[in-house]
């Protein structure tokens, strides 16, 4: 039986298509997974909150840089090491800080490679080196039960892989994914993405290494990373997490919830015996 040749054409172009998508899938992942904006050393931050910037010289061409919001009280409870997302630098999540501020903890935020006032290029073992630099910073002011070490999206990776490598009072995640490849496949099921991708950042891998207390933060309509990676993370490790489940929460409004704001402020209190049952899974 011959195929018609019309057919052959859709088939011919169908793979052609293919290809080129993959290729551009390979060439451009940086463009997929980082979306930094880059600042001046001199540049002036917009915000107004109370901090200091602080460059961590690590290498010739690299800077990890950091920026230090302060509390009101002189001596703070203790520091939330908060790693952002993958978009612009440290101004488009400073708004944040205050509401670790006003609980009495200092927040450290600091900007990857190429993010911002910070120097290199992005790499997933930069990312680390920078999160285990700022974490020995943080242990020069503070005891390692002071250290809350905090991941949004992201920032879940190298939070997750830090508490995984050094002591901390708790580690609370912010919509993570169980690793990057992870994050693909739910876009580009059709292709071969954990072959293909050049970060991993596995976050599943390296919850199981975590002594520290866990939260988990995740919305039900998170478009971004779906909902069910915080679910499986929380099931590799059912006795030392908490999967606090926003109904309707999406990748980008979950500050906005009441719901969360009570529940981070009881973990902040060490009020963590506070359950809040209809919104945990069991």
């Amino acid at each position: 039986m011959q195929i018609p040749t019309p057919l052959i054409r859709i088939i011919q172009w169908t793979l052609i298509a293919y290809g080129i998508i993959g290729i551009a899938l390979y060439y451009l992942q940086d463009k997929l997974v980082i979306h930094p904006t880059r600042l001046e050393l001199e540049d002036k931050y917009s915000f107004t909150y109370p901090h200091k910037e602080v460059n961590l010289q690590y290498e010739d061409n690299v800077i990890f840089h950091l920026v230090q919001f302060t509390t009101k009280d002189s001596t703070p409870k203790g520091v939330v090491l908060y790693f952002h997302g993958n978009r612009e630098n440290i101004e488009r999540y400073a708004r944040f800080a205050p509401f670790f501020t006003k609980e009495g903890y200092e927040v450290w935020m600091c900007d990857y490679p190429a993010f911002g006032k910070s120097r290199g290029e992005f790499s997933e073992a930069l990312v680390y080196e920078e999160s285990i630099q700022v974490y020995k910073l943080a242990r020069q002011q503070f005891s390692s039960d002071q250290i809350i070490v905090y991941g949004k999206s992201l920032g879940t990776g190298p939070a997750t892989y830090l508490a995984s490598k050094r002591d901390c009072k708790q580690l609370i995640l912010e919509t993570p994914y169980l690793s990057i490849p992870d994050v693909a496949t739910h876009f580009f099921w059709m292709y071969p993405v954990k072959q293909m991708m050049q970060y991993d950042f596995p976050n599943k891998k390296h919850i199981l290494l975590v002594d520290a207390p866990i939260t988990i933060y995740h919305g039900t309509n998170d478009r971004v990373i779906p909902y069910a990676h915080a679910q499986e993370l929380y099931q590799l490790q059912p006795n030392r997490a908490e999967l606090v489940t926003l109904p309707k929460g999406t990748h980008h409004n979950l500050m906005k919830f009441p719901l969360m704001q009570d529940h981070l402020k009881n973990v902040l209190r060490k009020q963590t015996d506070i359950k809040l049952e209809s919104l945990s899974l069991p």
